[in-house]
């Protein structure tokens, strides 16, 4: 099959894809992290190319609910409608088969509920990062392999997080979170592919 896997930098889900013999491309505005297919750019610029499947991982930043503090601001400015509208725009592509990736988000009341919440414990990682999917013509994500939750951490605002990214730099964890695990990835090249 020929896979984007848009809004991807890491090339996580890409190369699981890859591994089975599959024609996969990331897209995203910055460069890949690991060698391979990848479109630096506008993911619209190349959304129309033929592809039997999409896996989307559209930004966050304006949607999540980590962030509603922030949201009477980012509905003034229009940056939140633009993230909506740019979601809508993945769920919404011409294409076949398509899994959209967003944490908890305000796109479970603006759309839909998404058809699925996973979590990286149930495909053998010990972390917590709950991940909601919107599917069209795709199965549900079976478990690979459960195994515990992970430890939190306690901030010093009294906000408890995942162990697992509350170590690093306040400004690198947003590219720490965005990356797929490899568990994950591994699944839905095996259920998916």
């Amino acid at each position: 099959m020929k896979i984007l896997v848009a809004c991807e930098f890491s090339g996580t889900v890409r190369e699981a894809f890859a591994a089975k013999g599959h024609n996969a491309w990331s897209c995203d505005i910055e460069p890949t992290d690991i060698p391979g297919n990848h479109y630096q750019g506008d993911v619209m610029d190349i959304i129309n190319d033929g592809w039997d499947m999409m896996i989307a991982h559209p930004p966050c930043t304006h949607l999540a609910v980590s962030g509603a503090k922030h949201f009477a601001q980012k509905r003034k400015d229009g940056r939140q409608q633009e993230g909506i509208n740019f979601f809508m725009k993945m769920i919404n592509a011409p294409i076949d088969k398509i899994a959209v990736e967003n944490p908890i988000s305000i796109m479970s009341t603006v759309y839909k509920k998404p058809d699925q919440i996973i979590q990286p414990w149930q495909f053998g990682h010990e972390f917590s990062k709950s991940t909601c999917l919107w599917l069209k013509n795709l199965p549900i994500l079976y478990p690979t392999k459960i195994v515990s939750k992970g430890e939190f951490s306690n901030l010093k605002s009294g906000k408890r997080i995942p162990k697992w990214y509350s170590n690093a730099p306040i400004k690198k964890r947003s590219k720490i979170r965005s990356t797929t695990f490899q568990g994950i990835a591994d699944a839905m090249a095996q259920q998916w592919g």
